[in-house]
């Protein structure tokens, strides 16, 4: 066992596609960090779930802000959300008119929902970099199966649990090492650990992508909290996508394919940065907790 570093930041996104809770002390259970993703709209023409990825479809999703009124305690019964739209408007979870709110925003019929549909598909973008999908897709929008029914069309066990709104794993962890990287390699892009919606951010002195060599191991975070790290973390258009202040940066992704394009399992060749991982124990974790390596 040998200690990596220390956690740096938490984060937890309540509504999948909106910004989410920078968060000091995260309950991480079975299933991830509690309260991660637990609500997203699904569209109710396609019946799709609407992701900031449909860039065409729903390209204001991450302006809106999603917090829960309270915090989610483990066991009970999630407590509502509150989101802030760009206009200025709120509206929480268990408000009577959410639904027609958050499709007035959007501009299309939607609605909020805790459980993801089984055939859980997003329309995806593929921005015009080459050698960003294996599948050569560039500026197209294809439809993508995510979370569990990603794996059953895959044929195997999945790690999320049916009716969650995961893209594959319940679990993300970035190192500052990966980010520094990013940032020498292209010093005109803006390599902020927004772009890249992580739960864990960990703290690290070695150089380059540190958490390629993760893949395989435990990671121990403070004192109960153990995760496997089970793959690395292919990117899309989300990491080029505007936020804030964050420009829209087709070179974010670019950098990635000339300089961590890595082999994902046996899915093919993806640009990479930071890892999935899934829970051996829950515990509380906190910012500045150390973490481990076995």
């Amino acid at each position: 066992m040998a200690t990596v570093d220390s956690v740096t930041e938490l984060w937890r996104f309540p509504v999948k596609s909106m910004k989410g809770e920078q968060l000091h002390e995260v309950t991480v259970t079975e299933r991830g960090v509690l309260g991660d993703r637990a609500y997203a709209l699904i569209d109710a023409e396609t019946g799709k779930v609407a992701s900031a990825k449909s860039v065409r479809l729903f390209p204001d999703l991450l302006a809106c802000r999603a917090a829960f009124t309270e915090s989610p305690r483990a066991g009970r019964e999630m407590p509502p959300v509150r989101i802030d739209l760009p206009n200025g408007r709120s509206v929480t979870s268990d408000s009577g008119d959410v639904d027609r709110a958050l499709s007035a925003f959007c501009r299309r019929d939607v609605r909020l929902a805790r459980v993801a549909p089984d055939d859980f598909t997003i329309d995806q973008y593929h921005p015009d970099v080459e050698g960003a999908d294996p599948g050569g897709n560039r500026d197209t929008v294809v439809a993508q199966k995510l979370g569990a029914a990603l794996f059953a069309a895959l044929g195997k066990e999945s790690p999320v649990a049916p009716g969650a709104f995961f893209d594959v794993f319940p679990l993300s962890v970035m190192t500052t090492s990966t980010l520094a990287r990013l940032k020498e390699l292209r010093p005109q892009s803006r390599f902020e650990q927004r772009r890249f919606r992580m739960n864990l951010i960990v703290r690290t002195e070695q150089p380059g992508f540190v958490e390629n060599g993760w893949v395989g191991h435990q990671l121990v975070l403070g004192h109960d909290a153990r995760i496997n790290v089970a793959l690395l973390d292919p990117r899309c258009v989300m990491t080029t996508l505007v936020q804030e202040d964050l420009p829209q940066d087709t070179d974010v992704l670019r950098t990635l394919v000339h300089h961590n394009k890595m082999q994902v399992a046996d899915l093919g060749q993806f640009p990479c940065a930071g890892v999935y991982a899934v829970v051996a124990a829950p515990g509380t974790v906190r910012t500045g907790d150390n973490v481990t390596i076995v």
